[in-house]
């Protein structure tokens, strides 16, 4: 029996090449390429391959999550009264008080520092800013700066029918004030003003004004004024009803005074 060139596997000779016949590098099969295609392909998609670990992003998420509940925890806080101007708050006694760790209390604490809620005290915590009735005249000086023309604009050229669609909102503030809770009347009434300004269309004044609003409501020493009584939520609320009727009568005059005695009261 004549042997082949590339030998026999039955025999386990060596197999050998003929001479002058050159060498070709073994061919990778079908399946081999298209995978190789693929890796290819998820590389240049930014996809992870086998070789690579995921980002835990559900951590991430989660951690930011907490953060911002912790945030509108201590908003609330604040608002209500329950922290107390020119005391200091350490970020593990606050994180022992609503169950979680020192650290989102931390990250939480530095964003009111960054509007001015509170100061951090090194070592210690952060201190609740104290404020008097000065600083909240003005601040209802700069909203009325701000607020009254834009206003008296959309009173000129908003639909009527738009002006309809902020009577829920308006109702809800009724319904916060007779609660008698200073934190929930506070939420409902900026959600109102927030929706009035939005019809401008411009996103920065809303932002600014928001923040103004937000500001104003922080206690202040002593807890007088903002330690507002169940009848004066009311019968600030009941501006936000009165204003809408204004507004859709399109009274240039009735609102004017509307918005001025709202921001007189520093609401």
């Amino acid at each position: 029996m004549r042997q082949s060139a590339q030998g026999s596997a039955e025999t386990g000779t060596p197999r050998t090449r003929p001479t002058g016949v050159p060498r070709v590098p073994p061919q990778p099969v079908a399946a081999d390429m298209d995978r190789e295609r693929a890796v290819a392909a998820d590389a240049t998609r930014g996809e992870h391959t086998h070789s690579e670990q995921p980002i835990p992003r559900p951590r991430l998420v989660q951690r930011a999550s907490v953060r911002g509940q912790i945030l509108d925890a201590l908003r609330t806080a604040l608002v209500a009264g329950e922290l107390t101007p020119g005391e200091v708050y350490s970020a593990p006694a606050l994180g022992e008080r609503f169950g979680v760790s020192a650290t989102p209390v931390r990250e939480a604490m530095q964003q009111l520092a960054l509007e001015g809620a509170v100061e951090v005290v090194p070592n210690r915590g952060f201190r609740v800013v104290e404020r008097g009735t000065r600083e909240l005249a003005e601040l209802a000086e700069v909203r009325a700066l701000i607020e009254v023309p834009v206003v008296l604009r959309l009173a000129r050229t908003v639909p009527v029918d738009c002006w309809a669609e902020l009577r829920p909102l308006a109702e809800a503030t009724v319904r916060a004030a007779a609660s008698g809770c200073r934190a929930t009347y506070a939420e409902s009434d900026r959600t109102f003003h927030r929706a009035v300004l939005s019809l401008s269309g411009n996103e920065q004044l809303v932002q600014i004004a928001d923040d103004l609003h937000r500001r104003a409501q922080w206690p202040l020493v002593g807890g007088a004024p903002s330690a507002r009584g169940r009848a004066e939520l009311m019968a600030d609320a009941a501006r936000h009803t009165v204003l809408l009727d204004a507004l859709t009568a399109r009274d240039l005059d009735a609102v004017r005074a509307l918005v001025g005695e709202h921001f007189g009261g520093a609401s």
